[in-house]
């Protein structure tokens, strides 16, 4: 197996840098599109069969060094009690806005619960034992309070604040479950064999430093040090935490993904010998390979050379980007540092 990527995890010598997409299985391959075409969104996360083949896709067509398990942050909350549908976005039916909506959760028994994610996690490092690992993934419980709370996306997330600052009881007990659920999900993905996790905090970053220290951070503390960590190293990941890394590093994982509104050398600077993940901006996979080669340099030459470091993008790849973009981008990471 190819361990380049989880050796830079731990911060050790590599041969060259690894690289990896987060949303790498996605609507941008025509490989997944056909795939897709065949049934809806949740059937493709619900069939292990189905999400193993779109998981392993990018692995071959892109030369990636690691697999991410292709599910969504929200599967877990749908058996809590939480009605969820795609249109496209994720929506919830009845939001969360009450003590009495907030006790009426059950926590997942996730072998019973989600067990199409646990049989694609076995089928997955199968089928990736001569390839590269497997990373399982999560989201951080503030995400996953920002939509069970507004039950779909939003610009503000202003109801999730309002309870968070008007209701602290209700968000906190709201919290505390959540938690609780999220670390049990998680370590069922490593006992069926995820080989590293990343936790997802997509709007984490639109706290105030301040906020994000009394609100966000006791919580994924609690998550974190609550995984069977041996051997597994844990990613953590809030967009937008660029004025803010050396709180979030107190929660305490292996690696910190960065975004691409930070510099990565002086993120690198203020975490110390913390390995990071990122940060190419996406769009940049809508540019001429000139310049995607010039920017993915200019990405490693912020680095300096430090072990530690995972190449990728500052989030999501999008799903118009021309796939032979993003085959490039591979490979040009992997050619300039190659040693």
């Amino acid at each position: 197996m190819n361990t380049r990527f989880l050796d830079a995890c731990w911060g050790k010598p590599v041969d060259r840098v690894p690289v990896w997409l987060m949303r790498q299985a996605g609507r941008y391959l025509p490989d997944y599109m056909r795939v897709r075409s065949k049934c809806t969104f949740l059937e493709l996360c619900k069939t292990p069969e189905l999400a193993a083949e779109v998981t392993i896709q990018p692995v071959d067509i892109l030369g990636v060094d690691a697999a991410i398990l292709f599910s969504d942050i929200l599967t877990p909350i749908e058996p809590m009690g939480m009605e969820l549908d795609f249109t496209p976005g994720p929506v919830f039916s009845k939001p969360i806005r009450t003590m009495a909506d907030v006790e009426a959760l059950k926590i997942p028994k996730m072998e019973t619960d989600v067990p199409y994610v646990l049989d694609a996690v076995k089928l997955l490092r199968k089928e990736l034992a001569a390839k590269v690992p497997l990373i399982g993934f999560g989201g951080a419980p503030f995400t996953l309070a920002c939509y069970m709370v507004e039950g779909k996306g939003s610009k503000d997330f202003a109801a999730l604040k309002k309870m968070m600052y008007a209701e602290p009881e209700v968000y906190a007990a709201l919290m505390d479950k959540i938690t609780t659920m999220d670390m049990e999900y998680l370590n069922a993905q490593i006992a069926a064999g995820a080989q590293a996790i990343q936790i997802f905090d997509t709007w984490g970053g639109m706290l105030s430093p301040s906020d994000y220290e009394r609100y966000v951070l006791p919580y994924t503390q609690r998550l974190i040090n609550g995984l069977n960590r041996t051997n597994v190293p844990v990613i953590h990941f809030v967009k937008g935490a660029g004025t803010m890394l050396e709180i979030v590093k107190q929660a305490g994982g292996d690696v910190m993904g960065l975004d691409w509104h930070v510099n990565l050398g002086k993120a690198r600077d203020v975490l110390g010998d913390m390995a990071v993940q990122g940060n190419l901006d996406p769009t940049v996979l809508f540019a001429p390979k000139e310049i995607i080669e010039r920017e993915v340099k200019r990405v490693l030459d912020e680095n300096a050379g430090r072990p530690g470091l995972i190449f990728n993008l500052g989030h999501g790849i999008l799903p118009t980007v021309p796939p032979e973009n993003a085959i490039f981008m591979v490979d040009c990471v992997h050619r300039l540092t190659q040693k």
